[in-house]
């Protein structure tokens, strides 16, 4: 299947046909709307190999994210970035790397992009490239591979590392304001504490401990707050994680559009009255680094200049994740210099520009 990829690559490089990289579909909502003739990867599948002792996994791009789970969860290992499913398969590993997409557990493990090892991709041409190992001393093409998180060319296979899973993990609850919430985070983060993920909702922080049996259990003390039940949490975090939570249903039915903020985790509560002059509701993750905004009824739009505008002051950007007039952009404008480096990176991977033309940004 391999070779038929590559001449199908070389092809439409030859003619200038833009190609539109699809695997399982899971994630074709996210970016600007997908341009060009589909490249079908989703056959291309397979784990090639699994070396538990060493905690590095290789699979081809097309191979499920619930097979390779499954597969972990028999070693008892794990993706320790906590990639989002957003659908019932959670989509394939090339599509989970080149969405560059990490879920609650970010905050602790690291992003998708920190657990990449090496990769094998194919440029504009249909030519495979290698870069990187299956091991973390394997330098060489280290820092390309790592690129692949936002895709330079189709990835058809992809070495990472993965993670044992940890011996005891319970959530705490607290009732507490926005601005509490994140003092709170920003503190117990400096101090050595199993702290795997955090939320904050409608007044409810929560705060999730994974590790050693010990450590958890001396957090629980020195943190206080209310445990959760087994269960109710598990089904939080998933919720977070895949947006199947309340929170998320009205952007994932349709009706509503979900913005994204990245922010600096100490960064002082939004004035919601300045992004929107009707009212929306607000979730914090990672920390305060992550705050997604919604408005609280199906006719009400958040402006994307003035939402835009308050992630600049507090030193973040914004993203509009789902929905919404993607004729403002999705992803923030960058800066000329930055935008430069990207056009030349995705030039020397694609020169003729066929591979999801116009997805991140409609210039590139």
């Amino acid at each position: 299947m391999l070779k038929e990829i590559q001449e199908r690559i070389a092809e439409a490089g030859r003619a200038g046909t833009p190609l539109e990289l699809r695997g399982s579909g899971s994630k074709r909502w996210y970016g600007q709307a997908p341009q060009g003739e589909l490249l079908d990867l989703s056959g291309y599948e397979g784990i090639v190999d699994y070396d538990a002792a060493e905690l590095v996994l290789t699979a081809r791009c097309g191979t499920p994210l619930s097979q390779i789970e499954a597969e972990l969860a028999r070693r008892r290992q794990t993706l320790a970035f906590d990639p989002p499913r957003f659908s019932g398969s959670g989509g394939t590993i090339g599509g989970v790397i080149a969405s560059g997409l990490s879920g609650p557990r970010r905050i602790s493990a690291g992003s998708a992009r920190d657990f990449v090892l090496g990769a094998r991709l194919l440029d504009g041409k249909g030519a495979e490239q290698s870069f990187g190992g299956r091991v973390m001393k394997n330098v060489a093409g280290y820092d390309v591979s790592r690129l692949l998180a936002g895709s330079l060319g189709v990835i058809t296979e992809v070495s990472i590392k993965v993670m044992p899973m940890p011996f005891a993990d319970l959530s705490l609850e607290f009732e507490v304001t926005e601005g509490e919430a994140v003092a709170k985070l920003n503190s117990w983060g400096g101090q050595p504490l199993p702290l795997a993920a955090s939320s904050w909702l409608d007044g409810r922080l929560r705060v999730r401990l994974c590790g050693a049996e010990a450590a958890v259990n001396a957090a629980r003390g020195r943190l206080g707050g209310e445990p959760m039940a087994e269960m109710p949490a598990e089904v939080w975090w998933r919720g977070l994680r895949d947006q199947t939570a309340e929170f998320f249903a009205p952007a994932v039915s349709g009706a509503r559009a979900l913005w994204r903020l990245s922010l600096p985790s100490a960064a002082m509560p939004l004035d919601l009255r300045a992004i929107s002059p009707q009212p929306c509701r607000q979730l914090i993750e990672w920390g305060g680094a992550q705050r997604w905004l919604i408005a609280e009824r199906d006719d009400a739009a958040i402006d994307p200049a003035r939402v835009r505008a308050a992630a600049a002051k507090a030193g973040g950007h914004a993203t509009l994740f789902r929905n919404g007039d993607k004729g403002a952009g999705v992803f923030t404008a960058l800066p000329p210099a930055l935008m430069d480096i990207h056009r030349r990176l995705k030039q020397t991977f694609d020169l003729a520009g066929i591979f999801n033309r116009g997805r991140l940004y409609p210039e590139l």
